[in-house]
């Protein structure tokens, strides 16, 4: 068994149709000395097929304002470029960011980034702790909605400067180099966490800043990043991060292999199932959820391993998967107790004939082939987030901010998981070891790990397991938090005001 929400978003990624990046690279470059005759002949032709656009806009800014705990909060939001650049100091791309600051000294600065990888940063921006919101994410809705940005009430601006960063080939960030080229400076793990590192640097060299507080906050494949950009700056950049959020994180990718022999998947996914059952019953607390937990590391862990050797075991779990999901007996049996999270989108709404969300099972849509033994469309979640979402930034960008651009934006771009790199075994070791490493180097570091209870795509057990394994004289410093709701529980606003409480108090500790 596999499922993450990086397979996931490239799955729906491509049923979405999002918009492709944009390439392109400087012409006229010469192969380097001694390049072979074949390499040689082919780079006319790569010349050739580096389209050309035209410069990104100078940074622009604007003055706003909102009201925050009864308090009138003035910030400047800056839209803006910075380049990356190749090992021969030529530009190689540019990326977006989208900057709030309020004037006062001492401010600490947070860094954020969303994930896929090919997310573009407007998921916390305008979902979570950006000083604006669009409502989005919830049971019913529409893409074709108006979007209306409101002032957000869970926003971090009030205790930190907020900078939000777009990946290459994500919101309107570019590669200026050829597909090729892309691959290996942008599109793989190692790549993606060297230069986005960089960034942050620059950024903060660019801004005068590099005596500030310093926060990093990652969702789902951000929060995989996270860990690795961490260490990378204390070691590579020699930069110390103060503290670290990750949110919903992508943080074990192979936690969930090998369902056939291991028991982990299964520890790791039923308590999110059994969750949104007792959501749905209107018992979701977190005692209800310890006992849930108890039972998945304690007696459901103990059955799995036993497997057919113990006749019983197969009876005591029908029966206890069966009170905690809500599903069929029949159902759970011919499972044997083991249950998929795609089978259960399914047969968890079958009656009413809708499928649940990966994101948020209690989040649902029509099926519109209820039949069809697969599942054959996107997620409910996914369908209706790009276009609102989509509309919001580029209005505020190009609008609001004046930041002018002629470009497609990509909310989340299917031809960054194209490209992406999974031929080696970098992104599948996940970013355990790293988050190890950079706690223990730093004994003042500390680290949130929030996750919604509902999450199938990234499940909040997948997070609880790893940080088990982890010495306890640094596991103290990485607290994990849960929270009503799924991958995007910020959306709810409890969990919002719960998760920005808890954050702050991260703040407050170094």
């Amino acid at each position: 068994m596999r499922f993450s929400l990086l397979s996931h978003h490239l799955a729906l990624a491509a049923v979405l149709c999002v918009s492709a990046s944009c390439f392109a690279q400087e012409q006229g470059d010469q192969p380097p000395q001694g390049t072979p005759p074949a390499a040689a002949k082919d780079a006319p032709k790569d010349a050739k097929d580096k389209p050309s656009f035209p410069a990104l806009p100078r940074d622009a800014h604007v003055e706003q304002s909102i009201t925050v705990d009864g308090k009138p909060l003035k910030y400047t939001v800056t839209v803006g470029t910075l380049p990356v650049r190749n090992a021969d100091g030529k530009v190689a791309g540019q990326v977006v960011f989208t900057s709030y600051t309020v004037p006062g000294a001492d401010r600490p600065v947070t860094f954020a980034l969303n994930g896929g990888p090919g997310a573009a940063s407007v998921y916390l921006n305008f979902g979570a702790i950006g000083p604006k919101r669009v409502p989005f994410g919830e049971d019913n809705s529409s893409p074709s909605d108006t979007p209306t940005l409101v002032d957000n009430p869970g926003t971090w601006l009030d205790f930190t400067d907020l900078v939000f960063i777009d990946p290459i080939g994500t919101g309107f960030s570019r590669s200026e180099v050829s597909e090729a080229e892309s691959k290996k400076l942008f599109y793989a793990p190692t790549a993606d966490v060297n230069y986005l590192s960089r960034i942050i640097y620059d950024w903060l060299l660019k801004n005068g800043r590099m005596m500030s507080r310093k926060y990093l906050v990652g969702e789902s494949y951000g929060g995989f990043r996270g860990p690795r950009i961490t260490r990378y700056l204390q070691t590579q950049l020699g930069v110390g991060l103060n503290g670290v959020v990750l949110v919903s994180p992508y943080l074990n990718p192979s936690i969930t292999d090998n369902g056939d022999l291991s028991p982990l998947p299964w520890i790791v996914t039923m308590p999110s199932m059994a969750a949104a059952n007792l959501e749905r019953q209107g018992k979701l607390t977190s005692a209800s959820m310890k006992d849930v937990m108890d039972y998945a590391e304690g007696e459901y862990a103990t059955d799995l391993i036993r497997g057919s050797s113990d006749p019983g075991t197969k009876d005591r779990m029908v029966a206890k998967v069966t009170q905690l999901t809500g599903l069929d007996p029949d159902f759970v049996r011919a499972e044997g107790g083991r249950i998929e999270p795609r089978v259960f989108l399914r047969e968890v709404h079958r009656k009413e004939g809708k499928l649940g969300s990966v994101y948020d099972s209690n989040v649902t849509a029509l099926d519109p082939f209820p039949y069809n033994r697969d599942q054959k469309t996107s997620d409910p979640i996914l369908d209706t987030i790009i276009a609102p979402l989509t509309q919001s930034m580029v209005n505020f960008v190009t609008q609001t901010v004046g930041w002018k651009i002629d470009a497609r934006y990509n909310a989340l771009s299917s031809e960054v998981g194209r490209m992406w790199d999974r031929a080696g075994q970098d992104e599948r070791s996940g970013s355990g070891t790293q988050l190890r490493q950079a706690v223990a180097a730093d004994p003042k570091l500390h680290v949130l790990i929030a996750h919604g209870w509902n999450d199938l795509s990234c499940p909040f057990m997948g997070s609880v397991v790893t940080v088990n394994q982890i010495p306890q004289a640094t596991a103290q410093r990485i607290l994990i938090h849960e929270y009503p709701g799924g991958h995007m529980f910020y959306t709810r606003p409890g969990s919002q005001k719960s998760l920005k409480q808890d954050a702050r108090e991260l703040f407050t500790s170094h």
